[in-house]
């Protein structure tokens, strides 16, 4: 379980496939806390720690996940938001995000809005987002605004910007989606 608040930015250091499944070695600042077997989320999506090596970890993705997600759009290089999960004790300061992502949507605009900016993405599928609810974009939580079917923009303060890697995000990228949860469960209850 994941609140959508990122904690830190990773940087992809190596990528190495290993049948379908790739394992990706990433740094990032609180390498040195992490667990074996600890979940991660990694722009939005849940991985699990499979080895730690002095200032790196590796983590891996099998099929599926890199076929749903940006994940395999990686490169040596790459940023990627982070977040631990949620600690019981602590404050929800996002949404409730579990990690698992939806689908996957394209920018297809961003807007400078003076001191800001809109973000709009486009992407396929039933799943809906409701105007001022939450959605989890690339890990973040945000508000959405302008929703649309199969559309939706977010705004970003500078701090977010500067923060995640929003900051590299370009029209025509593809970014990690998770639906509000409990929007899902409505939209699935509903359509009985």
């Amino acid at each position: 379980m994941f609140t959508g608040i990122v904690e830190a930015l990773g940087e992809v250091k190596k990528i190495e496939h290993e049948g379908e499944n790739v394992h990706f070695t990433l740094s990032c600042p609180f390498t040195s806390e992490l667990k074996i077997d600890q979940s991660l989320a990694h722009n939005g999506c849940c991985l699990t720690v499979v080895e730690i090596k002095e200032d790196q970890y590796v983590v891996t993705a099998i099929k599926e996940t890199l076929e749903k997600t940006n994940l395999g759009e990686l490169t040596q290089g790459s940023e990627v938001n982070l977040e631990r999960c949620m600690q019981m004790n602590g404050r929800l300061d996002g949404h409730i995000v579990q990690g698992h992502v939806d689908t996957t949507a394209k920018c297809i605009a961003i807007e400078d809005q003076d001191g800001s900016w809109m973000f709009t993405f486009r992407y396929e599928g039933g799943d809906v987002t409701v105007e001022k609810g939450s959605v989890t974009v690339n890990g973040v939580s945000l508000t959405v605004v302008n929703s649309k079917q199969n559309e939706f923009s977010v705004c970003i303060i500078p701090y977010t910007l500067e923060h995640t890697s929003f900051k590299n995000i370009k029209v025509g990228d593809t970014a990690n989606l998770e639906f509000d949860i409990i929007g899902k469960y409505v939209a699935k209850m509903m359509a009985r």
